[in-house]
């Protein structure tokens, strides 16, 4: 070969015939190969070698055998350089906004999560449109950079090993009754959960308070770091996990509370155990919430919403500004960067802290209210907080109407 012996890393099953289920990870190697030894070789089974070769600037060799790479080695026949596979472009799901009817500030919400990537709470009765709502969040995202898509594609890759690398935002949605192992990760050897598989796109929670309290509470740290790490007796694992949450929920436990055509028959010691599943501090990490009415009767008549299309521009702007002005969206600020970048104006400030104390709302409350307060300015155009911007934002913290 070219190169020194030492240059080169050798990964995979090379003795096999090439099936790439037998290939373990070639994204996530190398991606570690690069971070470690940015100027190795790393030779690969040829099935796998074009998948990884998509970590820019890492150079890659497909071999089919053992034979090839002792060839390469000693000049008889050199390996190729394995050309990269190409990223998926996103594909369109089908679900349009506008098939939302009516539930203007559902609607207003969910272009706010979009454009900041906030975390957002739904309480609303049956048929309510929370699951709708959730499901076409995806459509209004920026498709993802090659960076992000290779992160994504590096851990999917750990649980399936024909994952493909996509731009698309992941979309995960475990049902209630899946176990922590299942939703944060676990097992004798660590294997990311679906708040790892959910990184750089959408983790959804539908009916919220049926997750076990244990697993609901193994939110909070991700939440605020982005990553998760899972501790066994021989080594602890750190998986990333920048998810953004969106969660949905009854007001009570039969769902009708509230309703102006059903009845609830929850009382209101029952009403209050349900609601308190969720803990304060998780709920002072969901940067939105809101309260979502019951469907009129007329829905039907109502016009299509505006198109999925129209917003996703909108939060494309939106996430520009943010990007050039901090290098992140605004729900990944931290409180050093609030201090920098979120600029009230007098009155503003004096609504804010108005609310902190009618609320006595704690410091991470408050942050998570500029926030979302910055991401109504950066919509509007504005260079500064204004009051408008705080009134909307201390209105998405009601979740129980």
């Amino acid at each position: 070969g070219s190169l020194p012996i030492s240059q080169y890393v050798f990964a995979g099953e090379l003795s096999l015939t090439g099936a790439l289920a037998q290939v373990g990870a070639p994204l996530a190697i190398a991606m570690a190969v690069y971070r470690a030894r940015p100027d190795a070789c790393l030779v690969l089974p040829a099935a796998c070698a074009r998948v990884a070769a998509n970590v820019k600037g890492l150079k890659v060799l497909a071999a089919n055998s053992l034979a090839e790479v002792v060839a390469h080695l000693t000049g008889a026949a050199p390996l190729p350089v394995a050309e990269p596979a190409p990223i998926m472009a996103s594909a369109p799901s089908g679900l349009c906004l506008s098939d939302v009817r009516g539930q203007a500030v559902a609607r207003r919400v969910l272009e706010i999560a979009a454009a900041g990537g906030h975390s957002l709470l739904m309480c609303g009765p049956p048929g309510a449109g929370k699951s709708m709502l959730a499901h076409r969040l995806p459509g209004l995202l920026p498709e993802l950079t090659p960076e992000q898509a290779l992160d994504v594609a590096a851990l999917n890759n750990a649980v399936n090993a024909a994952a493909l690398v996509s731009a698309t935002p992941p979309f995960r949605s475990p049902h209630h009754s899946a176990s922590m192992p299942a939703l944060v990760g676990g097992g004798a050897h660590p294997r990311p959960g679906e708040i790892s598989l959910a990184h750089h796109g959408v983790l959804f929670l539908d009916e919220l308070p049926e997750f076990g309290r244990r697993v609901l509470e193994s939110l909070r740290e991700p939440l605020e770091t982005g990553m998760v790490s899972i501790a066994r007796a021989a080594r602890t694992q750190t998986f990333p996990a920048a998810f953004q949450l969106i969660a949905a929920m009854n007001p009570c436990p039969c769902g009708w509370l509230g309703h102006a055509r059903a009845y609830c028959r929850c009382t209101p010691q029952q009403v209050d155990n349900y609601r308190a599943r969720l803990s304060g501090p998780l709920l002072d990490r969901i940067d939105l919430q809101i309260a979502l009415p019951a469907a009129d009767a007329d829905w039907m008549d109502s016009p299509p919403g505006e198109p999925s299309d129209s917003v996703r521009a909108r939060v494309e702007q939106c996430r520009r500004r943010q990007l050039s002005r901090q290098g992140s969206t605004n729900a990944a600020l931290s409180v050093a960067g609030l201090d920098q970048y979120c600029v009230l104006d007098a009155e503003a400030k004096a609504l804010l802290k108005q609310a902190m104390r009618r609320w006595n709302w704690s410091a991470r409350v408050v942050h998570r209210v500029l926030r979302v307060a910055q991401t109504l300015a950066d919509l509007a155009g504005c260079e500064r907080i204004g009051r408008p911007h705080i009134a909307e934002a201390i209105q998405y913290r009601q979740p129980w109407g």
